[in-house]
């Protein structure tokens, strides 16, 4: 008897379309997937829009660890052990697309499907990578930078294909939010980078590669909110008697 040749597992179909176990979710911006301290039954993929990932201290202080984009798997925690709880709120950024998959369907796959399993590990291990990188920024970066790489992430600078440079509708308030400063810094700094041509927005922003270059070389101007140029130059000191 002849053996049957096994199709090969397609994980882009598997991600892309609904099935048992499996099923595409929509949200609008600020609309939740999860909620930290709910039961973290299912993960997430994004196909895509934008998300992010926020933690709430016990004070009700907001802080965002962590932005998603399209090709990124979220609520992984639920992998760990079963009945567990989310370290984390998911929400929408702009309007989006997700497909979510059961606990118990995402263990099968796993442990069915090693192309799968590999897929998903290379995930894991970038996703490490990137919460490094952002832990980085967070303590040594000024929130001037940290909003240049939030643009540039948005903006999909650094993933497969080219950059959607118009970002979605987006208010200062959040992008201080995702930051973690003042409306009103935000602003400032929006100001500066049209000004030095790294952005353009008029009700939606456009993102310019001049931004990404500054960012890789490190080579933004000196004179920001921290260190601004002097307007009015300082008084001569007096001559000292003789």
């Amino acid at each position: 008897m002849v053996g049957v040749t096994r199709k090969p597992f397609d994980t882009a179909g598997f991600l892309s379309t609904e099935g048992p176990g499996r099923s595409i979710v929509h949200r609008t911006a600020r609309q939740i997937y999860f909620l930290q301290g709910g039961p973290a039954d299912s993960v997430f993929y994004l196909q895509n829009g934008h998300a992010r990932l926020t933690v709430l201290s016990k004070r009700g202080k907001e802080a965002t660890v962590s932005m998603l984009a399209r090709g990124d798997f979220f609520g992984e925690e639920s992998m760990a052990e079963a009945e567990t709880s989310r370290t984390s709120t998911a929400s929408a950024v702009s309007t989006c697309m997700a497909l979510k998959i059961e606990r118990r369907e995402m263990v099968r796959v796993l442990h069915d499907e090693h192309k799968f399993s590999e897929f998903f590990m290379k995930f894991i291990l970038n996703r490490g990578i990137r919460t490094q990188a952002d832990l980085v920024d967070q303590l040594f970066n000024s929130s001037e930078r940290r909003l240049a790489r939030t643009l540039l992430l948005m903006a999909d600078f650094g993933q497969p294909g080219e950059p959607e440079t118009m970002i979605p509708p987006i208010t200062q308030e959040t992008l201080a939010e995702m930051v973690g400063t003042t409306r009103s810094r935000v602003s400032f700094f929006m100001n500066r980078f049209r000004k030095l041509g790294y952005i353009d927005y008029n009700g939606r922003i456009h993102v310019h590669r001049s931004l990404l270059n500054m960012v890789l070389l490190d080579a933004l101007p000196e004179e920001n909110a921290s260190r601004p140029r002097l307007v009015v130059p300082l008084p001569e000191p007096a001559p000292t008697a003789k």
